[in-house]
């Protein structure tokens, strides 16, 4: 099982199941969501997602996009797609332990910051990986 939650510890989580999906994301959205030069997500089944305590606020992005964070301190939580509502992806960064899910590649990297070296070895997708059902972030 996997935990985490926000900065001031309003909100937290689990995510149960093996996680599927550990990406870098380098869209524009994302970027401005979180207030960093790439965002790290992962996914989960939504039914293996459950928030612990607090209520995140949630954002309609995009049509058919909701994120959601913590109205408190504003961490970046999760995204979800209504084209693809059996998955939740959530932010590595929120994780207890965000290094129990690295991750795989890099997508949307067309949209990198141009200062933002991509010298890790991982795979890079100019848009979303190939294999990929959902949308990255």
């Amino acid at each position: 099982m996997l935990t985490g939650g926000c900065l001031c510890g309003e909100i937290r989580y689990e995510a149960h199941g093996t996680p599927f999906h550990p990406t870098l994301c380098h869209c524009r959205m994302c970027r401005l969501a979180a207030g960093a030069p790439v965002v790290a997500w992962f996914s989960v089944k939504r039914e293996d997602y459950r928030l612990v305590a607090g209520t995140p606020a949630r954002y309609a992005s995009s049509p058919g996009v909701v994120r959601t964070f913590c109205p408190r301190c504003g961490t970046s939580l999760t995204f979800e797609s209504a084209a693809h509502a059996a998955e939740i992806d959530i932010t590595t960064a929120s994780l207890d332990d965000p290094d129990a899910v690295p991750p795989q590649d890099h997508t949307r990297a067309a949209y990198r910051i141009g200062w933002v070296s991509l010298a890790d070895g991982l795979t890079v997708y100019p848009e979303r990986r190939p294999s990929r059902s959902q949308g990255d972030g």
